[in-house]
């Protein structure tokens, strides 16, 4: 019997992200999995990768909380559009704990074959998320905005 591809995306959100079943990793991620994250230094293959990127999202962050706002789904491809919000409570990226809470936007293309994700692409706010954590000065959003047109 064939799984819903959606299925096995939410369960990746709701039970290893939000409930932090980390064996769900191997359930749910394929051995050849490849995340692509142009935020993420190196290659991040397989479901032991997945838990890697999920335990340190976790520890800097450890009330994380993913809202999953919406679910395009076609044939094998699941768009997740979802809300990342949690407080800063250890070192990320370099960033010493500012216990700010910070909330920011992304999106993740799934596909999914055989009940399994084999590839993720993921786009997010980074730039919002460096800028709720201190890193860059409101003044850069200002300049950044202002040389929209229409903004």
């Amino acid at each position: 019997m064939a799984v819903d591809p959606r299925k096995v995306v939410r369960r990746l959100y709701e039970e290893v992200w939000n409930q932090r079943k980390l064996e769900t990793v191997s359930e749910l991620i394929a051995p050849t999995h490849a995340l692509n994250d142009p935020h993420l230094a190196g290659s991040a293959v397989g479901p032991e990768a997945y838990k890697g990127i999920v335990a340190r999202f976790i520890a800097a962050f450890p009330d994380l909380r993913f809202s999953v706002e919406d679910f395009i789904t076609e044939k094998n491809k699941v768009v997740a559009c979802w809300t990342f919000s949690g407080t800063h409570k250890r070192e990320y990226r370099g960033v010493p704990p500012t216990n700010k809470k910070i909330s920011f936007d992304g999106v993740t293309v799934n596909h999914v074959s055989n009940g399994k994700i084999i590839e993720s692409f993921v786009t997010m706010d980074y730039f919002s998320l460096m800028q709720q954590l201190g890193v860059l000065p409101s003044s850069v959003e200002k300049s950044f905005r202002s040389a929209i047109p229409g903004d």
